[in-house]
C-alpha cells in the first residue's frame, strides 16, 4: 500500500495558503482525500472603527478577484465576497473562511443581491476566450444585468463603486500604446463581441449612473495579467505556455507569432486597483505593463526557463517545440497600456518584470 501524499495546493512558498490555508492529503490506495481545516488566520491590521471599511467582492473567489480580497482582509476590512463560481473556486478564499472579518455568498449577479457596504468592487464575469464564448449569452447577462444590479445596491447605500473593465474595450486597436481616450476598434457581431461589448455597455452603465444618479464610481481598464491561482487550463496565453512545456508537449502559437501583449504581475494590479478606488480619479484607468512581448518572444521565453528548471531538478525530458496555428476571428494584433494617467493621478506604476 502506498504511503499517503500530502498536497497543499499550487500556490507558491510563503503564500497564504501555504502557510494558513486547508491542508489536503490524498490516499492514492483507494483514491480518497480528506481534508483538515486550520483555525489560525493570518495576521490583520487592526484597524480603528472610522477606518474599517465594509468592502463587496463580487467575482472574490476568481483570479484577480482572490489576490485583491487577501489584501484587503490583511488591511483589516470587512470583506464579502460574492461568486457562483462559474470560473472561481472556494479554494482560493477557503483560508479565510471563519475569520470575524470574512463572508463567502454564493450568488450570481445577475439576480439582485443586498448588502450594506461602503466599497463595492465589481469584478464578477468570465476573463478567459474559452470560458466566456462557453456561454455567450450568459456572459452579455453577467456584464449588463451584474453591472446593473451593483450600480443600484451602490446607489442604495451610497457606496463607491469600481468595475474592472478590460483592455478588450480597444479592440483590435488601430492607436498604440492604447490610451484611454481612444474609443476603440471592436467587431460588435464577432465572436468576442460578447466580452468585448459587454465590458463596453458596462461601462456606459456606469458613467450613466454617475451622472444621473451621483453614484461615486470608478473604471479601471485591465490589461494581460498572470501570477499564482491561474486556472491552469483557462485557455489563456501565459498558462497555456506553461503548461504545454511543463509537459514537454508542443506550445502553440496562433498565427505567426507576431502579434504583441504586454504582461503585468497579479500584485501590481492588487495595488492599481485599491489606489484606484481610494483616489480621486474617475475617468477610465489603464492598469496593465509597458513591457511589451511578441508572443514569439514570450513562448521562447518560457520554453526556456521550463527547460532550465526542469534540468535543475532532474526531471527534463525534452524541450518543448513551438507550432504554428491560424488566428482565431478578431485576434488583438497589438496591446499594450498607455499608464499615463495611472502614474500620474494615482502614483502607480507597474513594479513586477515578466521574469
Amino acid at each position: 500500500m502506498s504511503a499517503p501524499k500530502v498536497v497543499k495546493g499550487d500556490a507558491p512558498p510563503n503564500s497564504i495558503e501555504r502557510a494558513y490555508g486547508a491542508q489536503s492529503t490524498y490516499n492514492d490506495a483507494d483514491n480518497s482525500i480528506s481534508y483538515t481545516t486550520m483555525a489560525k488566520f493570518p495576521p490583520v491590521k487592526l484597524l480603528p472603527n472610522a477606518e474599517r471599511k465594509r468592502i463587496l467582492v463580487t467575482g472574490g473567489a476568481g483570479f484577480v478577484g482572490s489576490h485583491l480580497v487577501d489584501r484587503l482582509m490583511l488591511l483589516g476590512h470587512e470583506v464579502t465576497v460574492l461568486d457562483n463560481f462559474f470560473t472561481g473556486s472556494r479554494t482560493t478564499v477557503s483560508h479565510w473562511v471563519g475569520h470575524p472579518n470574512f463572508e463567502m455568498v454564493r450568488h450570481d449577479v445577475i439576480n439582485p443581491f443586498l448588502i450594506e457596504v461602503d466599497q463595492i468592487y465589481h469584478l464578477a464575469c468570465p476573463a478567459s476566450p474559452p470560458h466566456y464564448q462557453y456561454n455567450a449569452v450568459k456572459t452579455i447577462k453577467t456584464s449588463f444585468m451584474g453591472t446593473l444590479n451593483m450600480l443600484g445596491l451602490a446607489k442604495r447605500v451610497k457606496a463607491r463603486f469600481l468595475i474592472t473593465s478590460t483592455s478588450e474595450v480597444y479592440g483590435d486597436p488601430e492607436v498604440h500604446p492604447q490610451t484611454e481616450e481612444y474609443w476603440g476598434h471592436v467587431n460588435p457581431i464577432g465572436i468576442r463581441a460578447c466580452y468585448d461589448e459587454g465590458k463596453r455597455v458596462a461601462e456606459t452603465l456606469t458613467y450613466g449612473y454617475q451622472r444621473q444618479d451621483g453614484v461615486d464610481v470608478r473604471v479601471a481598464r485591465i490589461f494581460n495579467t498572470f501570477g499564482p491561482r491561474m486556472n491552469p487550463y483557462d485557455g489563456r496565453v501565459v498558462s497555456n505556455f506553461i503548461i504545454q512545456a511543463l509537459k514537454g508537449e508542443d506550445m502553440t502559437v496562433y498565427g505567426d507569432g507576431s502579434q504583441t501583449r504586454s504582461f503585468q504581475y497579479v500584485h501590481d494590479l492588487v495595488d492599481g486597483l485599491i489606489l484606484l478606488m481610494n483616489g480621486p480619479e474617475t475617468r477610465p484607468t489603464n492598469i496593465g505593463s509597458s513591457h511589451e512581448f511578441t508572443i514569439k518572444e514570450f513562448a521562447e521565453h518560457v520554453k526556456e526557463i521550463v527547460a532550465k528548471v526542469q534540468k535543475e531538478e532532474g526531471t527534463y525530458k525534452k524541450t518543448a517545440e513551438i507550432i504554428y496555428k491560424d488566428l482565431p476571428q478578431d485576434d488583438p494584433q497589438r496591446r499594450r497600456a498607455d499608464t499615463t494617467r495611472a502614474e500620474e493621478s494615482l502614483g502607480w506604476k507597474s513594479r513586477w518584470t515578466v521574469a
